[in-house]
């Protein structure tokens, strides 16, 4: 049985440490091999303030004061992310990153994509030789002809939006279902962050804010996502009666390594997809079950 090798490709900054740092910890844990990307080759570096949670109160901008933490406590990523990334910062392929433009498609056996909301996630999102590399991973085949194996969460979906198929001209997710980061999450997150946290820099939680005439949402994650679709339909959320639909929605319970009730994670084929850092025990779990199926392990 030979080691699968897995590629998460990063941001130099503000990613998400719990999708990047768990998905990576219980795919290593189950065996595989995990490298990472970014674009000049040099090490990655999560968003700060989902680790520390510092700046994440009221009164954050206050030098001194932004040391205490409440509501940063409760935003940031809990103890397993923290101490996934503490792990992921020691683990030689995280240090010593390929960049995107020396990755070629029959180097991996599959693609991890992890998301994240700060700024720094558009330097990812919007790299024209990461998108087509996602696309051509989505497009290749393996030894046996079939489609590899592909992931993304939150944000990382959008990256996969954008990526367009030599093949059909088309977003690779088109004619695909898949779940994301919903409006009403992301909305949720940012009117927290307008009108208690961060107040003072109101669009934290927004990587892309819409421009005068466009409705609320439209540059939202569920929107772009939708646009890149076959239909809306196959955006997958959390139907009115799945079972335990409230820790589903609530937007703070969170999965745990043997405790799925809380997550959403969607399978079409090949593709699996998740919401945000509170499901990715589950999706991690899920992509290395799929990588086993796949591959005959």
């Amino acid at each position: 049985m030979r080691t699968l090798t897995i590629l998460i490709p990063l941001p130099p900054t503000d990613f998400d440490p719990t999708e990047a740092a768990l998905s990576w910890k219980i795919l290593r844990d189950a065996g595989h091999t995990i490298h990472f990307a970014t674009p000049d080759g040099r090490r990655a570096y999560a968003d700060p303030m989902m680790i520390s949670g510092y700046g994440l109160d009221p009164w954050g901008w206050i030098p001194g004061l932004n040391k205490l933490r409440v509501i940063g406590l409760m935003l940031r990523a809990d103890r397993y992310g923290r101490a996934a990334y503490r792990a992921l910062e020691q683990d030689a392929h995280f240090l010593h990153p390929k960049r995107y433009d020396a990755l070629r498609v029959e180097d991996y056996d599959a693609l991890l994509l992890p998301g994240g909301h700060a700024q720094g996630m558009k330097v990812y999102l919007e790299n024209k030789t990461l998108q087509d590399f996602v696309a051509a991973f989505f497009d290749g085949k393996d030894a046996q002809g079939r489609h590899k194996p592909v992931a993304a969460v939150c944000h990382g979906v959008v990256l996969a939006a954008r990526s367009i198929s030599r093949a059909t001209g088309k977003s690779v997710l088109h004619g695909r279902k898949t779940t994301a980061l919903t409006w009403k999450r992301e909305k949720s997150a940012w009117d927290l962050s307008k009108f208690l946290a961060r107040f003072w820099d109101p669009d934290y939680y927004r990587t892309y804010r819409e421009s005068p005439g466009e409705p609320a949402g439209y540059r939202g994650v569920e929107q772009e996502i939708k646009r890149a679709l076959a239909r809306d339909a196959d955006f997958i959320g959390v139907p009115r009666d799945a079972p335990h639909r409230f820790l589903k929605t609530s937007g703070i319970v969170r999965d745990r390594i043997d405790d799925d009730r809380a997550a959403w994670v969607v399978r079409d084929g090949n593709y699996l997809s998740a919401r945000w850092p509170g499901d990715v025990h589950t999706f991690a779990r899920q992509f290395s079950s799929m990588l086993n199926e796949h591959y005959g392990h």
